[in-house]
Order: structure tokens, then C-alpha cells, then sequence
């Protein structure tokens, strides 16, 4: 009987490690699929990338690739500060002498 229990462990074990190996593997983003994503026009989206300014891959040199994860830390780039956050760093700024005259 402990046996019996012993492999259902590990069939479930093996079962969510599956599960969990399944959720990292995300396929890249075309153009199309990266422009709804990040609610933009494809010709805006096309722009950045001929400009470099958004991650992107070109395996055959002509159709564009994105990887979710890198599109999410570029939407992340530059985070609006909040009015504590903002009132925090003014004080500190104050306290440590940079802003006297």
C-alpha cells in the first residue's frame, strides 16, 4: 500500500512539474499579436522596432518576433512616481544639501 501511495506522489508531482514547464515556455509574438498586446497600431509598432526603441528578434532577417516577457519590462520603463513617492525624494533631496544655494 505505501508503494501504491509512494507513485501516486510522484505521478503527481510529475504531472505538475509538466504543468509548470508548460506555463514558461511562451511562443513569441508576431507583429500583429505584439500590436494588440500592447494596444498599438502595427504601422506604431513597426516604427520602434525600425527605430530599435522596443525589443525585438528577426530570425530571418525579415519577419518580426517579440518575447512577452521583454514587452512587458519595456511597458514597465519608465513608472510614474507617486505624490508620496515624489514628496519623499524632494525631502530627501532637501536633507542631503543638493538643493542649497
Amino acid at each position: 500500500m505505501e508503494n501504491k501511495t509512494n507513485q501516486e506522489i510522484i505521478n503527481k508531482l510529475t504531472a505538475i512539474e509538466s504543468l509548470l514547464e508548460a506555463t514558461h515556455q511562451v511562443k513569441p509574438r508576431t507583429l500583429v499579436e505584439a500590436a494588440k498586446f500592447l494596444d498599438l497600431s502595427q504601422s506604431h509598432l513597426y516604427k520602434l522596432t525600425s527605430e530599435r526603441k522596443i525589443p525585438h528578434f528577426k530570425p530571418n532577417g525579415k519577419k518580426i518576433y517579440f518575447d512577452e516577457s521583454e514587452l512587458v519590462q519595456w511597458l514597465k520603463r519608465n513608472p510614474a512616481r507617486t505624490q508620496e513617492e515624489t514628496e519623499e525624494k524632494a525631502a530627501s533631496y532637501i536633507v542631503s544639501g543638493k538643493g542649497s544655494v
